[in-house]
């Protein structure tokens, strides 16, 4: 009933936390902490292979071409143009200049030259950040564009939280993205726009930068590198030096940045490859974030909570391999929502399970404070915390059975509730007896007492402790029949007590809704026998001999009685009773 409870509790609590994480989902709450655990599949992947990245070169212009060409931003129109046509002789395929020339520079003569250079090459992709309804102001014009051979591509990138570079567009401000452009010069077919969603498509990045190989600018115009090293490749020309403010944030630069002639590389090399980095839809993300969300209540069906919990954190590990290997392959699956779906799941089920087991605490302080003293109360949820089961158990102990001798015939002359205060007054009484010397207090049986020592906290001095019990309770007994003599309620009571030890069974038994401390078994029975043949002797306490040799030191005050047969057993029970002081008096007067 117990476990069902926390089962229902736990798949409540699942369910809220569940819908709480897909609201967040739903409004985007962490989607840069979403993206950044794609950076980080980024950077556990490292470079791709050399293959791919070798069909693209960057020629940036940098720190040492400064220093070499001695020259100030923005270069004279004439160097690009050597450029385009030392990068043309090599045998570059396609030159993608990521430098904006949609303004005049002011010397026909070197704008002229750059055309001309544009022109002759066939080959060239010419990059602005200016357009107007698909114009744009490239040399001047487009017609001069298209006269020239040339193709214009939009080079801005569209920017994720933090200023990141993660998508390029198929299309912006009415024309081909740069990378798109590019890769239509190349392979002479247009990128299919169904490849990019809303928010464009991933730039699947080869690696951190200068992954892509970069030559400074001064040394293609001094020509200073081996013959062929731009053949068949397609060579980015754009600004690489810091001071020319033309650097992003990449998922794969970490807390540096990439120049953008690269991450246009990049791009270029992403649409050339089909762009096979694709994000799964919003009901894949929902599913999984249902399913990671009841991965511990599900465990817990058939599992112990701590085998629920080992499930759920191989769930996380697995996720998490499962998240990285899909993204070698291609594929981007939600990964931030669905782990703190799994993570709340988790917490949830540890606070269930921790109120569910401080209930259960106080479920069994409740069942046991009423037979044992608050001390021994705590030792039972200790040893219970360190896996003692209360359920049942074999144990050594000592048991006690009490009764008042004539009470029943007496009860039937009072008032119902005199008899009832009396009762509680005697039952106090001797509880307070069997409680002082660590007892525990099984049941009443009307005045009739069962206690137990040794169980369920496990005692070596059971048997002392059980019979200084016993010697409480005649000494209580003196009280109380004091008391009754000076209320006028008669002389008062004898009774008969019995004390056997040996092993018993002690736990817990009835039901989810009412539960009982109990201990059964052959030493149980023979207690309540003894307890029963003090009947018309002389003696208010028996022991038998199995309780005697477990004394740490052997009464005087106690002698043999017989070897009683008990009924139910082959073999009789030697039988001490004690013989108390006026008891010694009558038999020396007679």
């Amino acid at each position: 009933m117990l476990r069902n409870k926390r089962l229902v509790a736990l798949f409540g609590v699942s369910l809220g936390l569940s819908l709480f994480v897909l609201l967040a989902y739903g409004f985007g709450a962490l989607k840069s902490l979403e993206l950044s655990s794609v950076d980080k599949r980024f950077t556990i992947r490292g470079e791709k292979d050399a293959g791919v990245i070798d069909e693209a070169m960057v020629v940036g212009v940098d720190d040492v071409t400064f220093d070499e060409l001695g020259v100030q931003w923005p270069f004279p129109r004439g160097a690009h143009a050597q450029l385009i046509d030392t990068l043309k002789a090599d045998g570059a395929n396609v030159i993608a200049m990521d430098i904006q020339f949609t303004e005049p520079s002011g010397d026909p003569e070197q704008d002229d030259l750059l055309i001309d250079s544009v022109t002759e090459a066939g080959n060239v992709v010419l990059a602005t950040a200016e357009t107007d309804d698909g114009a744009t102001r490239v040399f001047g014009d487009d017609d001069v564009v298209e006269g020239a051979n040339a193709t214009v591509g939009n080079s801005l990138f569209p920017e994720d939280s933090g200023g990141v570079v993660r998508r390029v567009e198929h299309e912006r401000g009415g024309i081909p993205t740069f990378s798109v452009a590019v890769a239509n010069r190349v392979t002479g077919k247009p990128v299919a726009k169904s490849q990019f969603d809303d928010d464009g498509a991933w730039i699947d990045y080869a690696g951190k930068p200068k992954t892509i190989e970069t030559i400074s600018y001064s040394t293609v115009i001094n020509e200073e590198f081996p013959p062929g090293t731009f053949k068949d490749k397609i060579v980015v020309v754009g600004a690489t030096s810091p001071t020319l403010q033309d650097l992003h944030r990449t998922p794969t630069s970490g807390d540096g940045e990439m120049a953008g002639p690269e991450v246009q590389a990049n791009a270029i090399l992403t649409a050339l490859a089909g762009y096979r980095l694709d994000e799964t839809g919003p009901i894949f993300g929902v599913v999984l974030i249902l399913l990671l969300g009841f991965v511990t209540p599900l465990a817990s069906i058939w599992l112990d909570p701590r085998g629920a919990f080992a499930v759920s954190m191989a769930t996380a590990i697995t996720y998490t391999l499962v998240a990285y290997f899909a993204f070698t392959l291609g594929w981007i699956i939600l990964y931030v929502y669905p782990m703190i779906a799994l993570a709340l799941s988790i917490i949830s089920a540890l606070a269930v399970n921790f109120l569910a087991a401080q209930y259960e605490r106080e479920r069994v302080r409740d069942v046991f404070s009423r037979f044992v003293a608050d001390s021994v109360v705590d030792q039972v949820l200790q040893q219970s915390e360190g896996g003692v089961k209360l359920g049942g158990r074999r144990t050594e102990a000592t048991l006690l059975f009490s009764d008042l001798r004539g009470f029943t015939s007496f009860a039937e002359k009072l008032e119902p509730e005199l008899v009832i205060d009396i009762l509680n007054r005697y039952l106090t009484a001797m509880t307070d007896a069997i409680l002082d010397h660590e007892g525990t207090l099984v049941s009443f049986m009307g005045d009739g007492i069962m206690a137990v020592f040794g169980a369920p906290v496990d005692s070596k001095t059971h048997a002392d402790t059980g019979l200084a019990a016993a010697r409480g309770m005649l000494d209580k007994m003196h009280e109380f029949n004091s008391w009754m003599e000076e209320n006028g309620h008669g002389h008062g009571f004898k009774m008969g007590i019995g004390l056997n030890t040996g092993p018993v069974m002690s736990g817990n038994v009835g039901s989810e809704r009412r539960l009982e401390y109990t201990t059964i078994g052959d030493t149980t029975n023979t207690a309540a026998r003894l307890e029963g043949a003090t009947k018309g002797t002389p003696y208010q306490l028996y022991i038998a001999q199995s309780t005697m040799d477990q004394l740490s030191e052997r009464p005087t005050d106690f002698e043999f009685v017989e070897d009683m047969p008990i009924r139910g057993r082959q073999d009789g029970v030697r039988v001490w009773g004690l013989v108390e002081p006026d008891q010694k008096a009558i038999e020396a007067l007679g």
